[in-house]
C-alpha cells in the first residue's frame, strides 16, 4: 500500500515523522492538496471510522496521512480528494505525546491505519525507523488487534467505545 503524506513542513523538522519516512522512501511528501493523490485520507474529523471493511469495500491502494498543526489541519483537511476516515481510540507512544490518546504523529497514524487494514508487518517496517516505534505497537496491541478483527466502522466504535468507557 502507497503511503502519501500531506506535508505543511509547520512543525520541527528535526522530530518530524513524516519527513523522516520520506528520507527511507516509505512515504511521499507533497506540498499541495493538489499534486496529493487521492486516498483513504486519515482525518480525527471525520464521521467514519476507519475499519476493516474499507481494505474490501474501497480496497485502497493508498493512506494519506496530513502533517500539520492542528490549527491548519481544520482548514486543510476538506481539500484532500478520497473518502475520510478517523482512526479509533489509540494511544502516542511518541516522547512529546507518550500516553496520550489520540495525539498521534504521523508515522503512529499511519501505522495504526495499516493494522487496522490486515497490514501489520506494513507498520512494523515504519516504527522500526523509531527508537520508540516498537512501544506503539506494544501500548496499542489489544485494540489494534481488536480493531483488525472488525467487521465494519460500527463494530470498530464499539470496541473503541469500551476503551473510552474505561479511561
Amino acid at each position: 500500500m502507497e503511503l502519501h503524506v500531506r506535508y505543511e513542513g509547520d512543525d520541527d523538522p528535526d522530530k518530524c515523522t513524516a519527513r523522516k519516512l520520506a528520507r527511507f522512501d516509505l512515504a511521499t511528501l507533497h506540498r499541495s492538496a493538489r499534486e496529493t493523490p487521492p486516498g483513504v485520507v486519515l482525518n480525527p474529523h471525520a464521521e467514519q471510522a476507519l475499519s476493516p471493511a474499507d481494505r474490501r469495500d474501497i480496497a485502497p491502494e493508498r493512506l494519506v496521512a496530513l502533517d500539520c498543526s492542528w490549527e491548519t489541519a481544520e482548514a486543510e483537511q476538506f481539500s484532500l480528494g478520497g473518502p475520510h476516515r478517523a482512526l479509533p481510540f489509540l494511544v502516542a507512544a511518541n516522547p512529546v505525546n507518550y500516553g496520550t490518546p489520540f495525539q498521534l504523529t504521523t508515522v503512529e497514524a499511519l501505522a495504526g491505519a495499516l493494522c487496522v487494514l490486515g497490514e501489520r508487518s506494513h507498520a512494523e517496517e515504519l516504527l522500526a525507523k523509531f527508537r520508540w516505534g516498537h512501544t506503539f505497537l506494544e501500548l496499542n496491541d489489544e485494540p489494534l488487534r481488536r480493531y483488525a478483527d472488525c467487521a465494519d466502522s460500527g463494530d470498530v466504535i464499539a470496541v473503541q467505545e469500551e476503551y473510552l468507557a474505561a479511561e
